[in-house]
């Protein structure tokens, strides 16, 4: 019976997840709502997200954030904020924030 409900809940958390990433990626200019702001992430073709500005309070977004200062200085390329590390780990990263919100 455990096994049945931590399976269930694990599958539950497994969808919002999916949901999270799918919105992460859906995201246009026209529609950052208010607690959030686009970044733009990738190492050769960018892909643009939407994340809550809470996980500026994080420490392994900041050290990601400190790495975009590294690379491109307060003059990005794109005309909004790069970060320099592969889409993936974006996401699990966000996902692992996402997960810590629940």
């Amino acid at each position: 019976m455990g096994f049945r409900l931590m399976m269930v809940t694990n599958v539950k958390q497994i969808m919002k997840l999916q949901s999270f990433a799918r919105n992460l990626l859906a995201a246009t200019a026209a529609d950052v709502p208010k607690g959030y702001f686009a970044v733009y992430v990738g190492e050769n073709q960018k892909q643009r997200f939407v994340v809550p500005i809470s996980y500026l309070s994080d420490p392994s977004f900041q050290d990601l954030l400190s790495q975009a200062e590294d690379e491109f200085g307060f003059d990005h390329p794109t005309g909004g904020l790069t970060i320099p590390c592969k889409v993936a780990s974006f996401i699990e990263l966000t996902s692992r924030l996402q997960l810590n919100n629940l």
